[in-house]
């Protein structure tokens, strides 16, 4: 922000030191080969001629003006490219946490229809054997894939 003042700061300085320095008299010749020159002196030249020239002072506060609104668009424009980028992560997210939450449903539903199916289940223990539950463990195992599908697919 330092520097875009810094930068306004220094376009009003040059627009205002540089007012003094035009010129009034425009002279404008042709040399030989045709070549058209323009210059602040008179040259001597056989054809040269005089311009009339007419400006207008540059009003500094309608520069300031257009300078102010030009860095709030930038500003502007800046915001609004950051908040769109913003959402499209926020959707990315979004899509992403979706996708990894039916993927959970999917496979708490599919261990739930196992559990529904199989008659006898069991897990494998630090020795790689299997070890059957009981009844209840049974139950609880199936009430757990039960909870989770309700947590996933909801």
């Amino acid at each position: 922000m330092n520097s875009k003042r810094l930068a306004l700061l220094f376009t009003v300085a040059a627009m205002t030191l540089a007012g003094g320095a035009t010129a009034d008299e425009i002279y404008k010749w042709t040399d030989a080969d045709g070549n058209v020159y323009y210059e602040d002196r008179p040259t001597g030249a056989p054809t040269e001629e005089r311009l009339q020239m007419t400006y207008n002072r540059t009003d500094s506060n309608a520069v300031r003006g257009r300078v102010q609104a030009n860095a709030e668009a930038r500003t502007a424009r800046e915001e609004a490219r950051t908040a769109a980028e913003k959402s499209r992560q926020e959707a990315a997210e979004s899509a992403a946490e979706a996708a990894e939450r039916e993927q959970r449903c999917d496979k708490a539903r599919a261990r739930l229809e196992t559990y529904l199916q199989s008659r006898r289940l069991y897990r494998t223990d630090s020795n790689g054997e299997r070890v059957y539950l009981d009844d209840t463990q049974r139950e609880e195992a199936r009430q757990k894939a039960e909870e989770q599908v309700t947590e996933f697919c909801s």
